[in-house]
């Protein structure tokens, strides 16, 4: 059997060349990474549980319009996507006070926004994804005004969707990061929602008790990451409710549960 050809290899993912061409394979890793890398380690099934997460969420979003570059899971870690440009740039949105805006600012975390903050980072590493405005991005052409205006629009909508999908749920959706990336057709181009929508990219807390639902639990060394994010499948049906399952163990539960 011939090797799949990897295409890249970044911090949470493996991305290796697809069945047919304008697709690629993502494989969803283990692998745990804080502060820009300066923090590495391993939750156990984390990949299997980003993968189902992921593409739920993906599969929600493409039904109310939202363009991604999800074509569908071809296993418990792996999916099939649309082959994009990555745009240099994440989005990020705020609804609550929390993270590196709670240190900017001085405001103590868990303060509720009067109003929903869209920031912009560089993707560069080596720069520590340095926050930049709209004015940097248009000037260094990392992204066009239309470009721009479209991320900024599917942000939101995806905002106003995510925080009631989750509250329903009982979750508080605090804030998320997203990745767009360009498709071309002919000499035109347009941006897509791209990368994963996860508890790697997404601080979730619940609602009765603010307990943290995401990756904060490895950054802040408060364990349970696993229970964490089986918490957040299980309330999103992704999981049975008794709690007994192996987190890699997923596929076969939910073919034994008619699902």
């Amino acid at each position: 059997m011939a090797r799949r050809r990897q295409i890249y290899e970044g911090k949470a993912k493996i991305l290796y060349e697809g069945p047919e061409p304008g697709t690629l394979i993502q494989y969803f890793k283990d692998d745990a990474t804080a502060f820009n890398a300066q923090k590495k380690g391993t939750i156990s099934g984390k990949g299997v549980l980003n993968n189902r997460i992921s593409e739920h969420i993906f599969t929600l979003l493409g039904g109310i319009g939202i363009p991604t570059h999800f074509l569908r899971r071809l296993n418990m870690r792996e999916q099939l996507i649309r082959q994009v440009e990555i745009v240099p740039i994440e989005v990020v949105v705020r609804n609550v006070v929390a993270g590196s805006l709670s240190k900017r600012i001085g405001v103590e975390e868990g303060q509720q926004l009067p109003r929903t903050i869209i920031e912009y980072y560089y993707k560069d590493d080596a720069l520590g994804d340095p926050m930049v405005s709209d004015e940097h991005i248009l000037c260094f052409g990392w992204a066009s005004q239309e470009e721009l205006h479209d991320m900024a629009d599917m942000a939101i909508r995806v905002n106003d969707y995510l925080s009631g999908l989750f509250a329903g749920i009982g979750i508080r959706l605090v804030d998320f990061k997203l990745e767009f990336g360009r498709i071309w057709e002919n000499e035109f181009s347009r941006v897509i929602l791209a990368d994963e929508i996860s508890p790697d990219g997404c601080r979730l807390w619940d609602m009765a008790s603010g307990e943290k639902l995401d990756k904060d639990r490895f950054r802040r060394d408060l364990g349970g990451e696993v229970e964490a994010y089986q918490e957040v499948a299980r309330r999103l049906g992704l999981l049975p409710e008794d709690g007994d399952t192996p987190v890699l163990d997923l596929d076969s539960h939910r073919k034994l549960r008619g699902k």
